[in-house]
This record gives C-alpha cells, structure tokens and sequence, in this order.
C-alpha cells in the first residue's frame, strides 16, 4: 500500500513537474512576443505624442486665425464707414476699446460717419469725445478735428462672418 501512495505521489509530482514546464514555455513564448512589441509600442506611444503636440499646434493656429478676424472686420467696417471729406489720422486699439482720430471738411460729415459706424453690429455706439474747428495750413477754409470712442464686440463679428442660410440672407 505504501509503494502505491509513493508511485501515485511521484505521478502527481512529475504531472505537475510537465505542467510547470509547459506553463513556463508558455510564458517564454509570451514574453518573447512583449520583448519584439516593446520597439512597437514605444513607437506607438512616440505616435501618440507627437499627434498630441500637432493636435496643440492645430488648436493654436486656430485660435490665432479667429482672433485674426478681429482686426480685419474692424478696419474693414470702419473703411466702408468713412465718408466723402472725411479722413482719419489716428487709429489706436487697447482690448476691445478703439479711438479714431480724424479730420473732416464740414460736421455733416463726421455726423454720417458716426451714424455709419453705429449701423455696424460689432461695434457698440460710437460717442464723439473731441471736435474742434482749425484752419488749414496754407490754404484757405478750415477743418474739423474730432475723436470718435467706441468698442468692439469680437462675438457679434464672429455671428455676422458665419454664412447665413439662404431664406434667412434672402429674407
């Protein structure tokens, strides 16, 4: 009975021994396909970060093109607002504030181009801080000086730059 116990020990033994062995060549084998993945991944990981970075980039590039919005609506609106004997000498933008500086023959003029800029969505309503009449130098007649303060509302020209649907741009 004692050399049954030991022959059924010593099968469990050498079982169990084949089980081990073949569990440790599963996991050579395993670790032989981590070891020739270990480049890929790290290749991967590389990939992800460099689409990481590029999708920053993109996120600023575009940023910068909707703040580049800004200033081309501003002098593109104040540019269709100047009226006939009108000019402006001074331009001068801090934050969302501008002051124009300008120059015009008589005050019906600076009036229509007060009224002009308060037609524009963007801008807030354009309040006349400064006029004064001058003579020109070296010719006859005179001028009027004037400072024109107003704000600009980057929301309202991102809305008016959008395309409309065309029943609304019809209607």
């Amino acid at each position: 009975l004692l050399a049954v116990a030991v022959l059924v020990i010593v099968g469990q033994y050498f079982r169990l021994q084949r089980t081990i062995n073949v569990k440790a060549d599963e996991i050579a084998v395993v670790q032989k396909e981590v070891d020739e993945l270990k480049p890929i991944i790290a290749e991967v990981e590389q990939f992800e970060r460099r689409k990481a970075e590029l999708e920053h980039k993109i996120e600023v590039i575009n940023t910068l093109k909707t703040n580049q919005r800004g200033p081309v609506r501003i002098m593109d609106e104040i540019s269709k607002a100047l009226p006939e004997m009108l000019w402006l000498t001074k331009m001068t933008a801090r934050g969302n504030g501008i002051t124009l500086n300008g120059q015009a023959f008589n005050t019906n003029a600076v009036a229509n181009f007060i009224d002009n800029l308060d037609q524009v969505d963007a801008f807030a309503e354009p309040v006349l801080k400064d006029t004064a009449q001058r003579r020109r130098r070296g010719a006859t007649g005179e001028v009027f000086s004037f400072v024109v303060t107003f704000s600009f509302d980057p929301s309202a020209a991102k809305t008016a730059d959008e395309p409309q649907p065309a029943a609304q741009a019809a209607g």
